[in-house]
């Protein structure tokens, strides 16, 4: 399969909807998992081999991001084949904003079903007006695309970064968000850039029970030079805490390592982000 990536970037409580009771996720142990960008370079190579070999460290879901969007049924169909001979799944896939509209969401819908995915992703709102009303037309956006979504027996997240914690007016973006879309719709929380802002994630867990059922696992630290570069564990964020409020209240069903680069090659930090987690998880 030859793929060309570009550059990444209401709720009826009726029978068949998502569970959101927190003891309902609670039942299994989160799956770990890797946010494919974390190895961009190889997957702009070839998509095959870098789901190979982070299946072989001991990942056990992928996310798949952007250019996924741009696949043939053929070429979803292939991938999930290959999933499948791996054990390893797709939970989650992420997406540019425009790809949750309703002319272009059957699409999304389509190769998200064939993958095994659970949750299409706005993984960017993109440009907002810098208004409550500016994100409370995001937050119906995602509205919109949950209606259409759950008769396919699929979700919508968002995927938050570091302009969703700074207040307008008195409200965090996240908080406008959050308050605006129907509880069937993930949270999905990106930890770095919630520390990065001085921003509580385990505060915002636990004011979100049974939401936040997937975290992307990145690393911030504060020491000069630091920043995104550092593996997972060498950085600012409380992990422990932060597991242990997903798995009581925020009912995560899979957490997601993001490496945003790094010294060692990707592969080889992958692998130690995910060993690190292990070793701080159990």
């Amino acid at each position: 399969m030859s793929i060309i990536h570009p550059s990444r970037r209401s709720f009826l409580a009726a029978a068949g909807a998502i569970s959101l009771a927190p003891a309902a996720f609670a039942k299994k142990k989160p799956l770990v998992g890797i946010e494919m960008y974390s190895v961009r370079t190889e997957m702009a190579k070839d998509v095959f081999a870098p789901v190979k070999e982070v299946a072989r460290m001991g990942y056990e879901c992928v996310e798949f991001y952007g250019p996924y969007y741009s696949w043939s049924t053929a070429q979803a169909t292939e991938m999930r084949k290959l999933l499948d001979d791996l054990k390893i799944k797709c939970l989650s896939t992420h997406n540019d904003s425009k790809n949750l509209l309703p002319e272009n969401l059957n699409k999304a819908i389509e190769i998200n079903k064939i993958l095994g995915s659970k949750y299409i992703v706005m993984a960017s709102a993109g440009r907002v007006d810098p208004s409550v009303d500016g994100w409370k037309k995001v937050a119906d956006t995602l509205s919109k695309a949950a209606d259409i979504t759950r008769p396919a027996g699929l979700a919508v997240g968002y995927h938050n970064h570091q302009s969703e914690w700074k207040p307008i007016d008195g409200q965090k973006p996240m908080e406008i968000i959050a308050k605006n879309t129907p509880r069937d719709v993930m949270l999905q929380l990106d930890i770095g850039t919630c520390v990065e802002t001085n921003n509580d994630p385990v505060a915002w867990i636990n004011a979100n029970p049974g939401r936040i059922r997937s975290i992307h696992c990145k690393e911030f630290s504060r020491k000069p030079g630091e920043g995104y570069k550092v593996l997972f564990g060498d950085g600012d964020a409380p992990w422990k805490q932060i597991f242990k409020a997903a798995e009581k209240n925020g009912g995560v069903e899979f957490y997601l390592i993001e490496q945003e680069g790094h010294a060692l090659p990707p592969y080889e930090a992958v692998e130690k982000c995910l060993a690190n987690f292990k070793k701080t998880h159990g």
